[in-house]
């Protein structure tokens, strides 16, 4: 299965995001906390060279916290600022405010020489379509500022916020990369909710999806889908099974299989098939998006 989706809007995007890191202090770079990797977009190292930047994974509360111990244990080891945060409940928001203050005290100290006493930290957060970067932006703002949604695409152009006399935000739309070197990025990506649905094949990425939970939490699927056993079958087949028993039939007692496939693919991203992370540091070797 090789997925590719690269929209028009994402090319401007990219463009806009180039000539406003000039006016950035520092960069917020937005993950996925269950695919750090294939949420990671290779372009923006090139974009934003030396810029400080502070990596943030979203979506925590859907991770493994194991995983995401040994993910924070091995940016630590590469130097790089990391928070887990969850944006919807806020857990960890005012960890990432005083980071950003922290990673930018020396520059407030220089303003302050020159005169510059007010002058706020302007941040630009970036990342790939429907990592939560609205939803952040307003957990720090506090209010309603940027327009949020459960889909990718809903962001579609920059706007920046003032939080308070400290802190402005730039909000920009998600942003992917022309061509995914590595297909499984793109079905990471397309798991998760990053790429639309509606240019897949969900009975595809379904199946896709049931063989690795088989390899990584057979337990958690075979509990969420009443699977006695998953030995020797393949992820279709088991897809099939759980089709049969949520009660997903069509007429002739065939099994309606876009209707379990929606089903699984939503119920992996709300969390109900259980803490899913499906990338660990040590995958990075074998990755060619790192």
């Amino acid at each position: 299965m090789n997925i590719q989706w690269y929209p028009g809007h994402m090319a401007k995007t990219r463009r806009i995001l180039a000539e406003n890191i000039k006016l950035v202090d520092v960069v917020i770079e937005l993950l996925d906390a269950r695919i750090p990797i294939s949420s990671k977009n290779p372009d923006f190292d090139d974009i934003f060279k030396n810029k400080p930047k502070i990596i943030v994974l979203n979506k925590s509360d859907l991770a493994d916290e194991k995983i995401s111990a040994s993910w924070s244990k091995w940016y630590n080891s590469k130097g790089y600022a990391n928070i887990f945060i969850d944006s919807i409940k806020g857990k960890n928001i005012n960890l990432l405010k005083n980071k950003m203050q922290d990673i930018m005290k020396d520059k407030i100290e220089r303003d302050k020489l020159k005169g510059r006493i007010s002058r706020p930290i302007r941040t630009m957060i970036v990342g790939i379509p429907n990592v939560g970067k609205s939803s952040l932006i307003n957990k720090i703002a506090g209010r309603a500022s940027a327009v949020t949604g459960d889909r990718p695409g809903v962001t579609r152009g920059k706007q920046w916020i003032n939080v308070n006399d400290k802190i402005q935000l730039l909000d920009t739309p998600g942003i992917l990369w022309p061509k995914f070197e590595n297909p499984e990025v793109g079905i990471n990506l397309a798991i998760t909710g990053a790429i639309k649905d509606d240019v897949i094949d969900t009975v595809e990425l379904a199946s896709i999806l049931f063989e690795k939970l088989a390899r990584l939490y057979p337990k958690n699927l075979m509990e969420r889908y009443k699977l006695t056993s998953i030995d020797g079958k393949t992820g279709f087949e088991l897809l099939q099974i759980a089709g049969k028993n949520r009660g997903c039939i069509i007429s002739g007692g065939e099994i309606d299989m876009l209707r379990i496939s929606s089903i699984v693919l939503d119920e992996l991203r709300g969390g109900k098939i259980g803490k899913i992370t499906l990338e660990k540091p040590e995958d990075i070797i074998n990755d060619t998006n790192e």
